[in-house]
């Protein structure tokens, strides 16, 4: 009995498995404006909705909105700017740029659906042309997917998760094997976003190597011992400077 018993959840476990990797295999779509297969479990809709929903508990947690519209008005004219002159003002996204009140955490980041913020920790610190590159970079994750591309793999990851604890104790082992995975994702997903935020900031007229000089504020604002958010959520800046400059190579040459 015990046997059989063992020989059932086995075999359930191996039916989850096979369900996830069927299911993942029929998510797959390119993306029209990047041209990379991706995972993707839910429609452009359901992204804006799912970034407009989460906007105001993000805003909170960074202190609200920063209190001048003349500031805010100008993250929203470059902001706009780089989408009106590049790709991704083709795509269904709701662009919007959120200037917030948080004056000690050096951050920058996305939602899915368009949904874009930037701290006035790291607001503070740039020039035109570098808050171009940062929102660039967040644009980048948005027209990326990288959030929906995210959630579909989280998804994929708990499913096997749940089949391995079914079918033996090994489900601490698979979720480690999974975050490991999101983690070089992630990367991935930086590095593509650098990429298209160069392109943005060509596109839109400004230098592009500002971008370069982006990565070495926030690696000094790093210090000697403090790690700033952007770079809990981020590579280390210095490791991205080489893929810029070859991105500005190369798009350059195209224009």
């Amino acid at each position: 009995m015990r046997r059989g018993s063992w020989k059932i959840r086995i075999f359930i476990g191996l039916a989850i498995v096979v369900f996830a990797f069927v299911q993942r295999c029929s998510n797959k779509e390119e993306n029209p404006y990047t041209g990379r297969e991706q995972n993707i479990n839910m429609t452009s809709d359901q992204e804006i909705a799912i970034g407009l929903q989460s906007a105001p508990e993000i805003a909170q947690q960074y202190g609200g909105l920063y209190p001048d519209d003349r500031m805010q008005s100008l993250v929203d004219a470059i902001g706009n700017k780089l989408v009106n002159n590049s790709i991704a003002q083709e795509t269904p996204y709701q662009y919007e740029f959120h200037l917030l009140a948080d004056d000690s955490t050096i951050n920058a980041f996305a939602l899915p659906g368009g949904q874009v913020f930037i701290t006035y920790a790291l607001f503070s610190q740039l020039n035109e042309a570098q808050l171009a590159g940062v929102l660039g970079h967040e644009i980048g994750h948005v027209l990326g997917r990288h959030s929906a591309e995210r959630i579909a793999e989280g998804a994929f990851w708990q499913t096997i998760s749940t089949a391995a604890s079914v079918g033996a104790d090994a489900g601490d082992i698979v979720n480690s094997i999974g975050q490991n995975t999101l983690l070089k994702n992630g990367r991935g997903d930086e590095l593509e976003s650098d990429d298209l935020g160069v392109l943005f900031m060509i596109k839109s007229g400004y230098d592009p190597f500002e971008m370069i000089k982006v990565m070495e504020i926030l690696k000094a604002a790093g210090g000697p011992d403090r790690v700033p958010e952007f770079q809990s959520t981020h590579p280390d800046p210095e490791n991205r400077i080489e893929k810029i400059k070859e991105a500005i190579v190369k798009y350059k040459d195209q224009n």
